[in-house]
């Protein structure tokens, strides 16, 4: 059987690489970036260069949208330029961004109601994993329309779980990182404590990684954080609009995830100070620096 043709939406940090993991599959592959300097360098693999969403979901089997936030999820999908005004029928939508759920399943109906198929599919792993074909994509839906979508996947994937109906994928992935987002935060100001209590920094964060704190997180931010190395993996801003996401879609099930809501004030004031477009283990620079050391 011939590949469809797919269309990806979103170049950045971790689209980029996910993109080049399709081309080098052998897809027909269409791409948009709302930047069109970060989309040219794909021309030269054989990417075909959208100026809009809609042009690039045309005649495509497979839409695959990977940006920042709702806000931008909006602007590729909707609107008379959005990918939805062009979806051939059938053609099936996935949304790989870390998005509300309340979105999600807007997207999903918008989606149905022009004639196409919908997963939510996002997706665990940093910019290191998405150039390596190693993410593991958290997936709505059902059976069927995954199993359409599953051989465009497979090429940027370690795994691909089905994690229940329309809505489960995005709410495992809030789930997920605002438990990362805690971790950071946690450990950033264990970092301090360290720094600050004159403890041997090297001997002090041997016994944390490799004791029950250690987990894959801990130790890999761990050793950005000492190094320290700030160039992007995951930015800060996002992990930030992860945990406010995470707290609003808690408290429409009456939840108050407490935790996530201290870790995102940790995070506010980073970017405050100016780390919103680093790494995420950026978080740590506020209790280096001269001044009050508290949100």
């Amino acid at each position: 059987m011939s590949q469809p043709q797919v269309a990806f939406l979103g170049l950045g940090i971790m689209g980029g690489g996910m993109a080049r993991r399709l081309l080098g599959a052998g897809f027909p592959l269409t791409v948009y970036n709302r930047d069109p300097a970060k989309a040219a360098p794909l021309a030269g693999l054989g990417a075909k260069i959208a100026a809009t969403p809609r042009e690039a979901a045309a005649h495509a089997g497979v839409i695959i949208s990977m940006v920042a936030d709702d806000l931008a999820a909006r602007a590729v999908w909707l609107g008379h330029e959005g990918a939805l005004a062009a979806i051939s029928p059938g053609a099936v939508c996935i949304e790989s961004s870390t998005v509300s759920v309340g979105w999600v399943r807007a997207l999903a109906a918008a989606a149905a109601a022009d004639g196409g198929e919908f997963l939510d599919a996002p997706v665990t792993g940093s910019r290191v994993h998405a150039a390596a074909g190693e993410l593991n994509f958290l997936v709505g839906g059902t059976a069927a329309t995954l199993e359409k979508a599953r051989p465009v996947l497979t090429p940027m994937s370690k795994t691909i779980t089905l994690v229940g109906p329309t809505g489960s994928g995005a709410l495992i992935k809030l789930i997920n990182n605002f438990v990362c987002g805690v971790q950071a935060a946690s450990l950033a100001e264990a970092m301090a404590m360290i720094e600050r209590g004159g403890l041997d920094r090297a001997k002090a964060l041997e016994i944390l990684t490799g004791g029950a704190p250690g987990s894959p997180l801990v130790k890999l931010l761990s050793t950005r954080m000492t190094a320290p190395d700030y160039t992007p993996n995951f930015l800060l801003r996002l992990m930030a609009k992860d945990l406010a996401y995470a707290g609003d879609e808690a408290a429409r099930h009456s939840l108050d995830l407490q935790t996530a809501a201290a870790a995102l004030t940790v995070f506010k004031h980073a970017i405050a100070a100016g780390d919103g477009d680093r790494d995420m283990s950026a978080i740590v620079e506020q209790f280096r620096r001269p001044g009050p050391s508290t949100p």
